[in-house]
């Protein structure tokens, strides 16, 4: 049997759920609705409980997901400032995220990573030999990698080890 040392630990959050109440509204520029402002903090506090200890929050700057990480950031008390914005992330494709992944600094071991699908489904699925249908608004999964730096993260060398989702675990 192989055993893993994990060196690093990436949690793909999909944003919470947003409103579609204002329909002349930019997708970018779509804000939470009542029910992703509360289910936010609530995942957030999952992974307080879990006492995961974030070292860098990266979010797509759509306003739904950047909305999502300051709550996250809220929860560990982090401040909103030192969210790190990337623009690659929003209408990514799965080899864009893994870009991004690839060139996080190696002094973070813990990332938050926030964004949307259907491309964080595509990763999530990428490293787990389980079929994940659908990772939800505000779903959040937990990949860990013996990966010495994050340029050699990739499929062989991490897994999907838990997945939250909001109907699962609320």
């Amino acid at each position: 049997m192989v055993y893993l040392c994990y060196m690093r630990t990436l949690y793909l959050i999909r944003h919470a759920k947003s409103s579609w109440d204002h329909p002349g509204l930019r997708d970018f520029d779509r804000p939470l609705n009542p029910r992703g402002r509360k289910t936010a903090p609530k995942m957030a506090q999952l992974l307080v409980k879990d006492k995961v200890n974030p070292d860098l929050l990266v979010s797509s700057p759509a306003k739904r997901a950047l909305t999502t990480a300051i709550f996250f950031a809220e929860a560990f008390d982090i401040k909103s400032d030192d969210i790190q914005l990337d623009q690659d992330i929003y209408e990514a494709i799965p080899h864009t995220i893994h870009k991004i992944i690839s060139a996080l600094p190696d002094d973070a071991n813990t990332v938050f990573l926030f964004g949307h699908n259907p491309t964080f489904t595509e990763v999530a699925n990428e490293f787990t030999d389980d079929f994940i249908d659908n990772v939800p608004t505000c779903g959040i999964v937990k990949i860990m990698s013996s990966a010495e730096n994050w340029a050699s993260f990739y499929e062989g060398n991490s897994k999907v080890t838990a997945r939250f989702f909001p109907k699962e675990v609320l």
